[in-house]
């Protein structure tokens, strides 16, 4: 895994502003409960700096000190009663709108975190296959899931509550030079060297938890490259194997964690002693005020009481910059998927393209103009590619392994764009034509027929407004309609994840229904049925009889004794076109495709 050395982290850091800036939109659509939620800090913080000064009236109460106007002529009674109310007042008053802040702000961070993991899965479903091929999946679903509650966190708890202890140690400050500016002073002047000790505290805590959020994700992508391939685990006894590289992953990933917990940890324990020595430093300056005449028990009382509660804030307010270090390095990690150019996009002026009806049969040409295409720069796996397939044609691609075939499948869906040349498909470039115009226009069966969890009917119709009895015709047409019928709930049957109850010919069966109920003007089909048996293999020739009247039709076969009677064959070696004819013609020829044919003869 590629480490991110902590100059990088530092520069990082460095933009942490910027970082914040991206996550304002989010909270400005949450702007009335913001409002409110920040307009109740005022009170709550005045109304927790008021205490310890109810407090220390009482004590001058007690000692016969000057007191306040309210309680002067009272008894000591009376105005322990008086005070006792006003202290009750402030705690149930602290505790009502405590309790109202806690939901809003809660409320508030759940609504952001669901809106930035939308956007990101938006995100990320629109990012080019480009994308995927270099990124694991584990990665995505650790940004998709963890960072994101990282940033939940930051706003449900963090944001809104740094701006509260913000709010409490300037009112508390303030009343404190009110009432005596040499103690007040002492206390202020130990905020300025923990405050740098939190600062250095946070860098280190930073680092360590960018690094064990790599490691997370790495740990993510074992777990799910070995749950996906538990079979082939299995069956050539990599348990023990891959248990220890998952062990040694998970190793380092502790590691990793130690360290934030040991930062974290200092920060704690500097603060709480801290906060004690605060108070034996009012106590020592106090008690030589109080000997000189100079101060009243009572103001004492108060700054022993506002010592603690002035670095209370300071250790919450430490705690949740810890989780803003979290949040920002779960911003760092979701602004790379973020910032990931989408590749393939719409274009603003779009042609349209014409969907095939009965009386329109002169649809579905396909032209690759001086192609070339590379995955990797200048490593090119199709090179100056030119070729026309006429509508209603029947094509098939062949070739060694590696010689570019399915790479032309997926330039044509524009799964892909080309590094150079175009294509067009009834003489318009695709790159003019919607996304979904153009795969409406494609019908494509790949080798392996993917399933998602749900029912057989919208395994079908994949979200599109199919009413049941066309879903039913195409089923019939596929001659997948009989096993369907045989299921427990018919259509309405429910299946696992990737169709895992499903058989790989029931589930390639579902995928021939699929392209049959969008009626599309070109079939692409990509070793279509290589997994399946011979019985369900002639089922599936009956009904691709029928879908290829009057269809363009690309087809990708390695079994080349099944492509003898498509109008046109072209042979790829190593990106390049280097023969084209009819399976009589290419043998005649005495080429590669001959060999390969002689080949595969011989082994059979």
């Amino acid at each position: 895994m590629t480490k991110k050395s902590p100059k990088v982290v530092k520069n990082r850091r460095e933009s942490d502003w910027r970082l914040f800036l991206r996550l304002v939109p989010y909270a400005r659509r949450q702007g009335p409960l913001l409002a409110v939620s920040m307009l109740l800090l005022v009170p709550l913080s005045l109304a927790g700096a008021v205490q310890p000064l109810i407090v220390g009236q009482a004590v001058s109460l007690i000692k016969n000190e000057p007191t306040w106007a309210i309680i002067a002529d009272r008894t000591l009674s009376s105005g322990l009663n008086i005070l006792g109310g006003l202290l009750l007042g402030t705690i149930a008053f602290r505790l009502f709108f405590l309790g109202i802040q806690g939901y809003l702000v809660q409320k508030i961070g759940q609504q952001i975190t669901a809106d930035i993991r939308n956007d990101l899965f938006d995100h990320v479903t629109s990012l080019a296959v480009r994308f995927f091929d270099r990124t694991p999946v584990g990665k995505l679903i650790t940004r998709l899931t963890s960072d994101v509650e990282a940033l939940g966190e930051v706003f449900s708890t963090g944001a809104i509550g740094i701006v509260n202890d913000i709010f409490s140690i300037i009112a508390i400050i303030i009343i404190m030079f009110f009432q005596q500016w040499q103690l007040a002073s002492l206390l202020v002047l130990m905020l300025l060297p923990v405050t740098g000790l939190i600062i250095y505290f946070q860098h280190q805590y930073r680092q360590a938890n960018y690094k064990a959020r790599e490691e997370l994700s790495a740990l993510n992508s074992q777990l799910q490259e070995n749950i996906v391939g538990i079979d082939v685990v299995q069956l050539f006894r990599r348990e023990q194997f891959n248990g220890e590289l998952f062990r040694r992953t998970n190793q380092q990933y502790i590691k990793e964690i130690d360290k934030t917990i040991f930062h974290d940890s200092a920060i704690s324990a500097t603060l709480e002693w801290i906060s004690l020595a605060a108070i034996g430093g009012v106590l020592w300056m106090g008690s030589i005020l109080v000997m000189q005449s100079n101060l009243k028990f009572g103001i004492l009382a108060e700054f022993i009481l506002f010592a603690p509660r002035l670095f209370d804030p300071l250790r919450r307010f430490a705690e949740k910059f810890t989780m803003f270090q979290a949040g920002f390095t779960a911003i760092e990690r979701i602004s790379d998927i973020m910032d990931e150019p989408i590749e393939i996009r719409d274009p603003e002026l779009v042609h349209p393209v014409q969907h095939p009806t009965a009386s329109n049969n002169q649809t579905g040409e396909i032209r690759f103009e001086n192609v070339w295409f590379a995955y990797k720069k200048d490593e090119y796996v199709l090179k100056n590619l030119n070729f026309t397939i006429h509508p209603g044609e029947k094509v098939a691609l062949v070739g060694p392994t590696g010689a570019g075939k399915s790479s032309i499948i997926r330039l044509l869906c524009r799964l892909y764009d080309a590094t150079h040349g175009r294509i067009l498909v009834d003489g318009i470039d695709i790159r003019d034509l919607r996304q979904t115009a153009l795969r409406r226009h494609l019908g494509v069966i790949l080798q392996d027929g993917f399933l998602f969890a749900g029912d057989i009917k919208s395994n079908i119709s994949l979200g599109e407004s199919y009413e049941l009895a066309e879903i039913q015709k195409a089923a019939q047409i596929t001659n997948v309609a009989s096993f369907i019928e045989q299921l427990p709930q018919g259509y309405d049957t429910e299946l696992r994840q990737r169709g895992t109850n499903l058989s790989s010919g029931q589930k390639q069966l579902l995928a021939f229904a699929r392209v049959a109920i969008r009626d599309p003007r070109i079939l692409v089909l990509d070793e279509a049925t290589a997994n399946l048996d011979v019985g369900t293999e002639a089922l599936i020739q009956q009904a691709l009889d029928q879908l290829l009247v009057g269809r363009t039709a690309i087809i990708i076969a390695h079994r080349l004794s099944t492509i003898r009677n498509v109008d046109r064959i072209l042979v790829l070696k190593r990106g390049e076109l280097i023969e084209s004819g009819s399976h009589e013609q290419l043998l005649q020829q005495n080429g590669l495709y001959a060999s390969l044919y002689k080949l595969q003869m011989l082994g059979n």
